[in-house]
């Protein structure tokens, strides 16, 4: 099968899941109760919106200058390091680096956008020095020989070659990124993790599902975003999905 042949295919899949969900939420009677908390979803669907989006942009800001500095001749030397303390920032419970970020920063959306920012920053350094290397050396040396300095070659060669690999990490950070959001709440970071985790302590499955079923569908929906991006962003030649 193709590459655009399996892109139609996932997309199909996709929305067939979400008929599926729909259809079983309505077999179940959840659909007319989860209608009463619409309200709710709007308002608190901003503020997740707002963390997932600070703390992404933040991580974006950062992660790409470390990922092009490990890239370096002179700094690959210290890129297996630097990515094991970034590593180890995202093998810690999140929960636990959310109660970390909380004992200096106090309560509220501060700490949970340190937190997210912490676990979004590892896929996106790590997609960037991967996609810089990846970048065949004769088109260097092509352009070495044109006469082009350093950071000419970066911006004009290496680059537009790795976007395509920075672009996939940046979209598996997102998707992580807004997953996560929910667990916020617990220090008051607002957020869809409002319903979730107020459904749990009230036993009301129906408040749960109504603030989990639009975190799934958010982490989706950016998924999706960020892959037409990168499908239409990233010109032939470089975009194996054209």
């Amino acid at each position: 099968m193709t590459q655009a042949g399996l892109r139609s295919a996932l997309r199909f899949l996709q929305i067939l899941a979400v008929f599926a969900l729909g259809a079983w939420l309505q077999a179940r009677g959840y659909l007319p109760s989860l209608l009463r908390y619409g309200g709710d979803v709007q308002y608190l669907i901003r503020g997740h919106l707002a963390l997932a989006g600070v703390s992404g942009a933040l991580a974006i800001l950062v992660g790409l200058p470390i990922g092009i500095a490990l890239s370096r001749p002179r700094f690959a030397a210290y890129a297996d390091a630097v990515t094991q303390v970034i590593n180890l920032g995202t093998t810690i419970p999140t929960l636990a680096l959310i109660a970390i970020a909380m004992s200096f920063l106090g309560i509220g959306a501060p700490p949970a956008i340190f937190a997210l920012f912490v676990l979004t920053l590892l896929p996106i350094v790590l997609n960037t020095v991967a996609g810089l290397r990846s970048v065949p050396s004769h088109l260097i040396e092509a352009a070495r020989g044109m006469g082009m300095k350093p950071r000419q070659i970066l911006t004009r060669v290496e680059l537009p070659n790795a976007v395509f690999v920075i672009l996939a990490g940046v979209r598996t950070a997102m998707a992580i990124n807004i997953g996560t959001v929910p667990l916020a709440f617990l220090i008051g970071g607002g957020g869809l993790g409002e319903l979730i985790f107020t459904g749990i302590d009230l036993m009301e499955p129906t408040m749960l599902l109504a603030g989990a079923i639009p975190t799934a569908l958010l982490a989706v929906a950016v998924d999706f975003a960020i892959g037409q991006a990168q499908f239409w962003l990233v010109p032939r030649g470089v975009n194996p999905l054209r």
